[in-house]
């Protein structure tokens, strides 16, 4: 799964074929063979270079099978036996789409939306009972209001933000992933992701500004930070461990 995660954060931005094209060296685009692709060990085998033409690997896919990696074992060692499965799959679409939207700013909907649907359908299947009238069951109803809360209150903030600045502030990718937060949470675990996600994006800032020398610049806004890892963090902190209460986790 590190593996496909890998190609999928370098090939779906580009617009290249994800599944139906061969693995190829970036750099003299040989194609790959089995033994090249054992993840984390076949980089490391070849010393950190192409067999073919010698030059010098990345570290991204190692580092990306690693991740991808620490995600099950995380899932295996929080969540019940019966969650692992859906947790790990969507620790490793938000850990895809943190990627990608620190590299490209842009949170693909191919892999934002399905989450939406894949979020209510989990909702019904923990919570399949109904009311007295045939109504969906109130978990399914308070995750697909969480799910509308989500993008409506993130895209009328971007407005806002538009509007007074003129300019671009946050974008419906964003609003988008809130979205699949608040079906896989409910309405309730909204608050939650965004008091992960805004302090984590303010320091992060801060800290950038201080190394790089721009503090004034992100301080005023003239440089952009992509919101949507933070979110992703948020999202997925909330669903292991649930929403902040005060005086600790819930």
């Amino acid at each position: 799964m590190g593996s496909f995660l890998g190609t999928l954060i370098a090939r779906l931005p580009e617009e290249r074929p994800v599944v139906f094209d061969r693995s190829r060296c970036e750099a003299c685009g040989h194609v790959l063979g089995v033994r090249d692709l054992i993840p984390v060990f076949s980089w490391l085998v070849l010393k950190r270079r192409c067999r073919h033409c010698g030059v010098k690997l990345s570290t991204f896919y190692p580092l990306i099978e690693g991740t991808a990696l620490g995600v099950a074992v995380w899932a295996v060692l929080t969540v019940p036996a019966p969650l692992v499965w859906p947790t790990a799959a969507l620790g490793w679409v938000l850990l895809a789409l943190a990627v990608i939207d620190y590299r490209h700013f842009i949170l693909p909907d191919v892999l934002t939306l399905p989450l939406i649907p894949a979020g209510l359908a989990l909702a019904w299947w923990l919570d399949p009972g109904t009311f007295g009238s045939g109504l969906p069951g109130s978990a399914l109803l308070h995750h697909a209001l969480g799910a509308a809360a989500g993008f409506l209150g993130f895209a009328g903030l971007a407005w806002v933000y538009r509007t007074l600045r003129g300019r671009e502030g946050l974008g419906l990718g964003d609003a988008k992933l809130l979205a699949a937060a608040g079906a896989w949470l409910s309405w309730t675990g909204l608050g939650s992701v965004l008091l992960w996600a805004a302090p984590l994006a303010l320091v992060v800032t801060l800290a950038a500004g201080v190394i790089q020398g721009t503090l004034s610049d992100k301080l005023a806004g003239r440089s952009a930070l992509p919101f949507g890892p933070f979110l992703a963090l948020g999202f997925w902190l909330t669903w292991l461990y649930g929403p902040i209460r005060l005086g600790g986790l819930g």
